[in-house]
């Protein structure tokens, strides 16, 4: 159990954290030894029963969820008991449980996490974060911004894994800038997470964002028979994406405004560290070249047929042996890779291959939607949003995707929704989920900063998400129609 360190430098025992953990665990055993739930009924009238199984792997959602929020465990080691309790309770065989931990997203992070470790050790983050202030000069606000639109706009061209990771060390040399105390501010809380959060809605954009974008289009394809091409998808994704971009601005300024207004001689001392660091050197020039080479490569995996078959984590992790050939990383490198952080993600994987295996996920989806099969189009649209954006923050966005968007597409004939807001509507949400690190990548890398806790992020996160919905409600009114969008059948 933990403990706490008082005023005087005693240990004392953590009651709130007891009571954190007896809830979640008080849920687990009350979901699990429940008796068996009613079946769903789709709107076809097909039945769809909840197996043992499907039931623990609520009970174990629960569970995860709640040690997540208050930090009941260091975050990965919740990942691992993830893995555990799946095994001693027999939702799922503890070789399909675990084996989710080497998954290739997970690799993908343990990628991206060497991206940005390699930029902070050569000086290459160094260098843009001079380069940056150099620009947005010296006021707090606009350091702000500066730092969400370049986000954003990587986010256009690379996976917001990806991108997060290439930014993370780059605000860290920024941060140190500001203070060098080790304890958080309310600009480090407002830097971290509103870069995790700004690389989301910058992933809505282009299909080069996130893999959830082309498996979305795959569903609407298949079942609407029509194409959605590459533009297209930019033209309605832009304006929502950018415009949560500036709102977002907004929100951190409003909820994390810095201590200082603005750091006197930041430019100056910016351009000065940016010449002291003289030319670029050998190892620098190479990590560049590995770190643009991959990158190059994983974006025109959606433009060339040819390079799509080979597998993103594959592809990054050839830059990391290349780190290791090249002996710009070492061993001791590779012992200060931030493990809690890919431990966690690895727990999110299994959870939410658990809850779509075992038929819960299908199970909750379909039972959610059956509240609005009478409701009006626009209750409906918001509805398998709210949903969407709930999931995505416990499984992965293209799992959210998978589950609810097929089921969503069948019910809105029904009610005259047209297909197309559905499709982007799910597809705004399930790539903002601002209340879980496990959400998202980009929201663990951000939490190695250690400024801030999860409980803090689920807080802020809160108001962020009610922003997202009422600005989601609002395009899909307003917005998409003046855009030529269908959003009614008729």
């Amino acid at each position: 159990m933990t403990t706490s360190t008082s005023a005087h430098g005693t240990k004392t025992f953590d009651w709130k954290n007891l009571l954190f953990m007896m809830i979640g665990l008080v849920l687990f055993l009350v979901v699990y030894y429940s008796p068996p739930w009613p079946d769903a009924i789709d709107p076809m009238g097909k039945q769809f029963s909840l197996s043992p199984q499907g039931k623990g792997a609520i009970a174990l959602f629960l569970l995860a969820g709640t040690f997540w929020v208050f930090e009941v465990l260091p975050i990965g080691v919740t990942g691992i008991l993830i893995g555990v309790v799946q095994a001693l309770f027999f939702i799922r065989p503890a070789s399909e449980a675990f084996k989710d931990f080497m998954d290739p997203s997970v690799l993908f992070i343990f990628g991206s996490l060497t991206i940005g470790m390699v930029f902070t050790k050569v000086g290459l983050t160094k260098r843009l974060a001079y380069k940056m202030l150099m620009i947005v000069g010296e006021r707090t606000s606009r350091i702000y911004l500066g730092c969400f639109i370049v986000t954003a706009l990587l986010t256009h061209i690379m996976a917001h894994t990806a991108v997060a990771a290439t930014m993370y060390p780059l605000l860290l040399a920024i941060y140190s800038l500001y203070t060098t105390d080790p304890k958080p501010t309310r600009f480090g809380k407002g830097l971290f997470i509103g870069m995790a959060f700004v690389a989301g809605a910058g992933s809505i954009i282009t299909l080069l964002g996130a893999a959830r974008g082309i498996v979305a289009l795959g569903f609407y394809t298949e079942i609407a028979k029509q194409e959605v091409s590459f533009f297209e998808l930019t033209y309605y994704m832009f304006p929502i994406g950018w415009l949560m971009v500036f709102l977002l601005w907004i929100f951190f300024l409003v909820f994390f405004k810095p201590e200082r207004d603005r750091i006197p001689g930041l430019r100056e001392k910016a351009r000065q560290l940016n010449n002291d660091m003289g030319s670029l050197s050998r190892q620098e020039i190479i990590s560049a070249m590995i770190v643009g080479s991959t990158i190059l490569f994983l974006s025109l995996q959606s433009f060339i047929p040819a390079l799509q078959p080979f597998n993103k984590a594959a592809v990054l992790l050839v830059g990391t042996i290349l780190f290791f050939i090249f002996k710009i990383l070492d061993i001791h490198d590779l012992e200060e890779i931030p493990w809690n952080i890919i431990l966690l993600f690895a727990g999110a994987m299994s959870i939410g291959f658990c809850l779509w295996q075992t038929g819960a996920a299908e199970w909750l989806a379909i039972n959610w939607l059956g509240f609005f099969k009478e409701s009006h189009w626009f209750v409906f649209v918001m509805g398998i949003s709210f949903f969407i954006l709930v999931m995505t923050n416990f499984i992965m966005n293209v799992a959210a995707i998978a589950i609810s968007l097929p089921v969503a597409l069948v019910v809105a004939p029904y009610l005259g929704v047209a297909g197309e807001v559905i499709l982007y509507a799910a597809l705004t949400v399930a790539g903002m989920p601002f209340l879980l690190l496990v959400g998202a990548a980009p929201n663990a890398i951000a939490y190695n900063s250690k400024q801030f806790t999860s409980g803090e992020f689920f807080a802020y996160g809160i108001p962020a998400s009610i922003m997202l919905l009422v600005v989601l409600g609002l395009i899909i009114l307003i917005v998409w129609p003046l855009m030529g969008m269908p959003i009614t059948l008729g």
